[in-house]
């Protein structure tokens, strides 16, 4: 029988945090579902010793479920790969720091009793630091334009979805994934539930600058041809610019008989083309990347152990 919620953590860098995560999340779902419920953690190859950890917490816990995996994937392939290995017919995903509150699980869950398909939480007042706040504000501007994003609706981790939609996330192979863009791409029935946001339970968030622009970059050209058609609408124009220019050259030199002279001004227009051509051949070079990666096979996440969970599924 298919539990009715299963709920999917990545994991890293929270051997601390773990044994009270899995306490409240044991007696909130308890409360709310009874033995019907699932949690699979995945261990996104942290360099710590939550895998230790969690294989602790799994061995009298046969709802917890526990997959460690073999080279560190990212937070979006790993909560994929999680979601692989889930029944219910309600999907959650959250972090593993408790600044998603398992007591509000049941607050998205409830949301998609009314008729929706995807239940995001929108937090009242975030506990991220301000690059980090800044840079969410920016996806979600880019996210609005390239994907079609509700205006309003914040891209968060703490979200809940319907079985349904889980299956048609699963369907996806490539090695990019931005689980975001699926979602966006399977569903129009989107809502938001307004949360709490808390404070990291301990440690440091493992979500990095670097990280941060990857995950963009997965958004802007996994889920979207807008960069292309940008390069190709900017080269239009400066082209159109620099016909303009050249027609005024030729009436001048017919007119007034003189020609301009500026070594500066060619230098800089030079330097504009330049830098506009090379943009250009970037935003090609990250699109012929990411599909040689995906023709080669690259896989989305490599499962080395799991516990609780049969045959677990790689891909």
């Amino acid at each position: 029988m298919k539990p009715a919620i299963s709920v999917v953590i990545p994991v890293y860098r929270s051997e601390s945090i773990l044994p009270e995560l899995v306490k409240q999340l044991e007696r909130e779902l308890a409360k709310n579902y009874g033995d019907s419920f699932e949690v699979v953690m995945v261990n996104d190859c942290s360099p710590d010793k939550s895998w230790h950890v969690l294989k602790g917490l799994a061995r009298d816990r046969p709802w917890l479920k526990a997959i460690n995996l073999r080279k560190n994937a990212g937070q979006h392939n790993a909560v994929l790969c999680g979601m692989r290995n889930t029944r219910g017919q309600v999907v959650v995903t959250m972090d593993d720091d408790l600044q998603h509150s398992p007591s509000d699980i049941q607050v998205l869950v409830e949301s998609l009793a009314k008729g929706y398909d995807v239940c995001y939480g929108s937090f009242k007042a975030r506990k991220h630091v301000l690059w980090k706040r800044l840079g969410s504000r920016f996806n979600d501007s880019v996210a609005a334009i390239l994907l079609g994003k509700p205006k309003n609706l914040y891209l968060s981790p703490f979200k809940a979805m319907v079985g349904g939609v889980r299956n048609e996330l699963v369907r996806f192979v490539g090695p990019n994934v931005y689980l975001d863009g699926l979602i966006l791409q399977s569903t129009d029935r989107i809502t938001s539930a307004l949360i709490d946001h808390h404070e990291r339970a301990d440690g440091q968030s493992g979500y990095s600058l670097r990280k941060s622009i990857s995950l963009w970059l997965k958004m802007a050209t996994g889920f979207s041809v807008a960069p292309l058609r940008m390069a190709s609408l900017t080269g239009l124009a400066f082209s159109v610019i620099g016909l303009v220019g050249a027609l005024a050259f030729v009436i001048q030199r017919f007119t007034i008989n003189a020609m301009p002279i500026g070594w500066s001004s060619l230098m800089v227009s030079s330097m504009i083309l330049g830098g506009i051509q090379l943009m250009s051949v970037g935003i090609i070079g990250e699109y012929l990347g990411r599909v040689l990666l995906h023709v080669n096979g690259r896989p989305q996440a490599v499962i080395g152990e799991s516990l609780n969970l049969g045959e677990a599924e790689s891909v």
